[in-house]
């Protein structure tokens, strides 16, 4: 038999003291806008004496004012002395003020003297005591505040009183920890949901196997691992593979941001880390997880003086004695991410903290074909899909732009009409997403400013397609997008080391479409502003990191700690940077004379394919090949071999 559901009727408090607030402000108001008289001067109220209109003065001694009830019949006359024309139906509808001087028994009764009976007016004269109401006046603005501060602090602790952190009725439960708990069976991600990510995903399987079975290890003298950092660009899966973690597991599982430690109160950070673990060692076994754990977990000898935290770096301290101090920890395994692992406390990272450092890197083609297939389920494709093809053309796509390519291709199709997601759709939303939005006006280039784009963009593709380094051009446009008034899309190969002739060959296909310009209109414009701020970057690492120059040597000035921004002294001398800065400029020289020499030897073939994309204003790889023939392509392995066994047979 079917159990029968108890539905519970919870009343938040927040909003009751909300309402009550808004109640009281409302009677205030609503009160002194019906109840409040309007003021006349003593010589109106005069005239209205003796025009028999008064029925009573009520007349307060010490505060020499006094307030004047009108006759029923008579109040449409004084319409217009009230706001809005809206005449009060309670007394008194007047008031008015007078001096210290003022006599009102001999003034009220010279006026009552003066009329007919039927016409005098009732005379009340009395002091007032205004203790009560002064002190209410100052009692209640108080009251006010303390309910408004209480209704504040239970928002803001909202999230740890639910979790059983603390909040309620306590306002003073900021110390309290905000992590949310998903106890067992509430996560419903799994390694399913998780496409790719192979390395990564077979070190967190361990971990759950370890929660899972700890006997298996224990029993062999092991220790289950007391943490595993997440680091990774952007994107990638670091909070998914987290959420899998503990849907696989099936223990409770603590969820935190880095920044929900740091508060402006002192001590509320550190205090939050000892709730967050009192109470996972109470659900123990379970997860901590911690999201960019470096906007507390920041190296504490980097501040330098100039941007002391003393909060966060209590914070942290707080933080590495519960993950590993004089008390135990045992069953409590923290997970973290971060994508700046260079700029956290070596106290963190070493063993016995984190003792794994998992990294999760952008997804290879195999890795992004599975991530397709996760973020399709609930698509309807086209039949001339192929999920192959996008993802051989969407490289350094992390999982987080490949789930927004499926969305906006999604999108695209419906504003098109089309009844299913067809491939075209997906190549324009990754357009969408690398160049912007296709901005179609006609007025946004003049003819001599989309002449200089076509040729600039020419130069990038010929560059491009005759260097055997550079990455295989797969798409030109002269249609506006975003910020760019020409692309070339290119499909760069997943190289994981970068040789010297690759960097020379990639800037050249960078200073392409500037030499065009120079060859074509004699001068350069500031349409390669971006080109040249990528090509300056990579000459400068050659030099600085890569030790690619003979007159520096092989030095590299690379800070993988990144503590050296903080320094104000130079790990190398002026005369050395002078050096430097010579062979970066040698090297772009380099670099611009053998791509001026490319596409003067190729000059003809630089005109067509200009005249082209004028013509046609989109123009892809086969279009190029026709002009240029078959893409250059590097040497191959077995061609290296056949030039060394030729030259050993000529030896």
């Amino acid at each position: 038999m079917a159990k029968e559901k108890k539905f519970t009727f919870r009343i938040n408090l927040s909003w009751l003291y909300f309402l009550l607030l808004v109640g009281i402000g409302f009677l205030l108001f609503n009160n002194q806008r019906s109840a409040a008289p309007e003021k006349i001067e003593w010589a109106d109220v005069q005239s209205m004496i003796r025009e028999g209109d008064v029925a009573e003065i009520s007349f307060v001694r010490n505060d020499f004012k006094g307030e004047i009830k009108v006759r029923p019949e008579k109040l449409g006359k004084y319409t217009e002395k009230f706001r809005g024309g809206v005449v009060p139906k309670r007394a008194p509808q007047f008031y008015f003020l007078v001096s210290s001087k003022f006599d009102p028994e001999t003034n009220f009764g010279a006026l009552n003297a003066e009329l007919p009976a039927e016409s005098r007016f009732k005379v009340i004269i009395r002091n007032e005591d205004h203790m009560w109401g002064e002190l209410f006046q100052m009692a209640f603005p108080l009251l006010l505040f303390i309910l408004f501060w209480v209704w504040m602090f239970r928002g803001m602790n909202r999230g740890a009183g639910n979790m059983g952190g603390g909040g309620g009725l306590n306002p003073f439960g900021a110390g309290k920890s905000t992590a949310r708990e998903a106890e067992k069976g509430e996560v419903k991600v799994t390694f399913k949901d998780v496409a790719g990510l192979y390395g990564a995903k077979e070190e967190v399987m361990e971990i759950v196997d370890f929660l899972r079975n700890p006997q298996k290890y224990t029993a062999l003298g092991g220790k289950i691992p007391k943490g595993a950092l997440l680091v990774g660009p952007p994107g990638t899966g670091k909070t998914l593979l987290a959420k899998a973690v503990a849907g696989e597991a099936d223990v409770p599982f603590f969820s935190i941001s880095g920044s929900d430690f740091v508060e402006m109160f002192v001590g509320v950070g550190a205090s939050r880390v000892r709730d967050l673990f009192r109470q996972a060692k109470e659900k123990a076994p379970c997860i901590v997880f911690i999201d960019e754990i470096d906007a507390v977990g920041r190296a504490r000898a980097k501040n330098g003086g100039f941007s002391s935290n003393d909060e966060r770096e209590n914070t942290l301290n707080q933080l590495l004695t519960e993950m590993d101090g004089f008390g135990t920890n045992s069953g409590v395994i923290v997970l973290a991410a971060t994508n700046r692992a260079d700029i956290l406390d070596k106290a963190l990272m070493r063993a016995g903290r984190f003792d794994r450092q998992i990294h999760v890197e952008l997804p290879e083609l195999k890795e992004r074909e599975e991530i397709f297939k996760v973020h399709l389920r609930d698509i309807k494709l086209g039949e001339d899909f192929d999920v192959a093809f996008m993802a051989k053309h969407t490289p350094g796509f992390s999982g987080a732009d490949i789930a927004n390519v499926c969305n906006e291709a999604a999108l695209t199709a419906a504003r098109r009409g089309h009844e299913k997601v067809q491939q075209q759709d997906f190549l324009d939303a990754v357009d969408r997403i690398i160049g912007g939005l296709e901005r179609k006006s006609n007025t946004i280039m003049t003819p001599a400013e989309k002449r200089t784009t076509a040729y600039h963009e020419a130069g990038h593709a010929l560059v491009g397609w005759l260097l055997p380094y550079a990455d295989p051009v797969f798409k030109v446009s002269i249609i506006p997008r975003g910020k760019a008034l020409g692309l070339t899309w290119s499909l760069p190969e997943e190289r994981k080391n970068w040789s010297k002739s690759v960097m020379m060959d990639q800037m050249s296909m960078l200073l392409g479409g500037r030499v065009a310009e120079e060859i074509l209109n004699g001068e350069p414009s500031t349409g390669a502003l971006n080109d040249l701020e990528r090509m300056t970057g990579m000459a400068y690492s050659m030099v600085q990191y890569y030790g690619m120059s003979e007159k520096v040597g092989a030095l590299s000035f690379y800070d993988s700690s990144g503590a050296r921004g903080y320094n104000l002294v130079k790990p190398y001398s002026e005369k050395t940077a002078e050096l430097m800065d010579q062979e970066v400029k040698a090297v772009v020289e380099d670099v611009h004379r053998r791509t001026r020499k490319l596409i003067e030897d190729h000059k003809q073939e630089f005109l067509q394919l200009g005249a082209l994309l004028l013509e046609k204003e989109v123009i892809f790889a086969e279009d190029i090949e026709k002009i240029l023939g078959p893409k250059v392509k590097p040497a191959t392995d077995d061609q290296f071999v056949q030039e060394e066994d030729k030259t050993a047979e000529a030896e």
